[in-house]
């Protein structure tokens, strides 16, 4: 039953469909961007920490290709969202 209510709402008002799928990956792009660059932060301030302390810290080459991939995926996922609103202001 509730599968042909989720159809029959799809089938009625696919741009509203639509805008609340550009909304999920709106939120989540924005959610992976925004950890992405608290998590650099606090690599950022560990690093001052430890070399204040006169060690050695160097970030992994790993994780840098690490955090472009998710700068990425969050970049294409916003991309996507906004191609979503386009395409469902004009349905």
């Amino acid at each position: 039953m509730s599968l042909q209510l989720l159809w029959a709402f799809l089938h009625d008002q696919p741009a509203l469909a639509l805008n609340s799928l550009a909304l999920f990956f709106a939120v989540s792009g924005a959610w992976l961007w925004l950890a992405t660059q608290w998590r650099e932060y606090r690599a950022a301030r560990l690093q001052g920490l430890v070399e204040a302390r006169g060690l050695v810290f160097k970030i992994d080459a790993d994780i840098e290709r690490l955090n472009r991939f998710f700068y990425l995926f969050g970049a294409l996922a916003l991309l996507l969202a906004l191609l979503c609103t386009g395409v469902s202001t004009r349905w």
